[in-house]
C-alpha cells in the first residue's frame, strides 16, 4: 500500500515543510553534521543531497548518525506521554470514568485532555472506552462466556446498560465518528470467506471499511450506523473485485493488497497503520515493537488504541501484531479469526505454523 511518505520525494517534501504529521514515519540524517532528525525538526534545513532517510533512528545509529539534541529523536513527545497515561488510566478501568476522573488521573484539564486524546488516537475518552469494552465483549462471548457474567467482565454495570449499548459500543469506527459519511455515496455487499462473512463498503475514492462478522445482518447495521449520513447503496458488482482480492488473500494466493483505501487517520494512526503494512507476510511484531520503531517505546498503549480503530480489516494488517509475550491479545473482528489468520499466513509463507497455533491456544 503507498502512503504519503513512502517515497523519497514525499519524504524530502516532508522535511522541507516540516511536516509534523511525518514524524515517526521516517527520520532523516545529515551527513555533513552527522546528525539525524525528526521530519519537523526547527533545525535550519539541509541540502537535499547531503540527506539520507532511515526508518527507524535505530538504523540512524547503525550507519553513524547520533540524534538530534533539538529535536530529541528517539524521545516520546509530551502530548503522545499524557495520552498513553490516558490509555493506561481507562484500560485499567473497565467501568466508565467521567472525564474529570480521567483529567485529575493524568494531570490536565477536561478540555485539554478532550482535545489532545481525540487528536491523537482519532475519537474520544468515552468512545476510545466504549471500543474497549465492545471488544472485551466481543472475545468473551466468543469464547462461549455467558452473556451476563461477559458484560459484567468488559465493565458493564448492569445487563440493561449492555442491550442499550450494544449498537453503539460494538460498531465503533473512528473516521465515522468525525464524519459519518455526510455526503457520500457508499457502495457495499457482503460475501461468504473461510474466515466467516466479510463487508467490504467504498467509496468513489477507495475502500473505507472493511469487517468480518458470522453474519451479514449485524455488518450491515453497523456500517448503517458509522456512516449515517451517508448514502448507502448495496452494489455487489461494484465490490466483486475487491472481494476478489480478500478471498485470494485467504486462500493464500495472494500476499499482499492493491487496494485504494478512503480512511480518515489521524496523524498518529496513519504512523501506526503505516508501520503496519511494513510487517512481512507471515511474521507478526508486538505492539512494543511497533512503538519502539515510531520512536515512541513508551506509547504501546496508544499504539494498541491505533490498531483496535482499524476500519479495514487484512488491508492494513493489525492481526500482525500480538502481546510481547507472543498471545494475540484481543481483535476487533475476533481472537479466533486473528489466529486463523496468522496459522495461514505462516503456512503459506513457508514458515513454522506450529508456534503461531501455539500462541492462539494460550489466549
Amino acid at each position: 500500500m503507498n502512503t504519503p511518505y513512502s517515497t523519497e520525494d514525499s519524504r524530502w517534501a516532508a522535511v522541507t515543510t516540516r511536516d509534523a504529521h511525518a514524524d515517526g514515519t521516517f527520520f532523516y540524517a545529515v551527513r555533513t553534521t552527522g546528525v539525524f532528525c525528526r521530519p519537523s525538526c526547527a533545525s535550519r534545513l539541509p541540502r537535499r543531497e547531503h540527506v539520507s532517510f532511515f526508518a527507524d533512528p535505530a538504523a540512524a545509529r547503525a550507519a553513524g548518525f547520533r540524534p538530534c539534541k533539538r529535536c530529541r529523536p528517539e524521545g516520546l513527545p509530551r502530548e503522545l506521554e499524557i495520552v498513553d497515561r490516558a490509555c493506561a488510566v481507562l484500560d485499567a478501568h473497565p467501568e466508565r470514568l467521567t472525564l474529570q476522573q480521567l483529567s485529575d488521573a493524568v494531570h490536565l484539564s477536561p478540555f485539554h485532555l478532550q482535545r489532545l486524546f481525540k487528536r491523537v488516537v482519532g475519537v474520544s475518552p468515552r468512545q476510545y472506552q466504549a471500543a474497549q469494552r465492545g471488544a472485551a465483549l466481543r472475545d468473551a462471548l466468543q469464547s462461549g462466556q455467558p452473556v451476563t457474567q461477559a458484560a459484567v467482565d468488559a465493565g458493564f454495570n448492569s445487563p440493561s446498560r449492555l442491550y442499550a449499548s450494544v449498537p453503539r459500543e460494538l460498531g465503533m469506527a473512528p473516521s465515522a465518528f468525525r464524519r459519518q459519511g455526510a455526503g457520500l455515496r457508499i457502495d457495499y455487499a457482503s460475501a461468504a470467506t473461510p474466515l466467516g462473512m466479510v463487508l467490504v463498503a467504498a467509496t468513489a475514492q477507495g475502500i473505507c471499511r472493511i469487517a468480518f462478522g458470522d453474519e451479514a445482518a449485524p455488518l450491515v447495521a453497523e456500517l448503517k450506523l458509522a456512516f449515517a449520513r451517508a448514502e448507502l447503496v448495496e452494489a455487489p458488482s461494484r465490490v466483486a473485485p475487491f472481494v476478489a482480492q480478500i478471498r485470494a488473500y485467504l486462500d493464500g494466493t495472494r500476499h499482499t493488497f492493491d487496494l485504494p483505501l478512503d480512511i480518515a487517520p489521524t496523524a498518529f494512526q496513519q504512523r501506526v497503520w503505516e508501520a503496519l503494512t511494513h510487517i512481512p507476510y507471515g511474521e507478526t511484531r508486538s505492539y512494543s515493537d511497533i512503538a519502539e520503531a515510531l520512536g515512541a517505546p513508551r506509547a504501546v498503549r496508544a499504539v494498541a488504541a491505533a490498531c483496535a480503530s482499524n476500519p479495514v480489516a487484512l488491508a492494513i494488517p493489525c492481526h500482525r501484531v500480538v502481546q510481547k509475550g507472543g498471545a494475540l491479545a484481543g481483535y476487533r473482528w475476533g481472537v479466533r479469526r486473528k489466529a486463523t489468520l496468522l496459522a495461514a499466513e505462516a503456512r503459506h509463507a513457508g514458515a513454522d505454523e506450529t508456534e503461531v497455533i501455539e500462541e492462539g491456544n494460550a489466549v
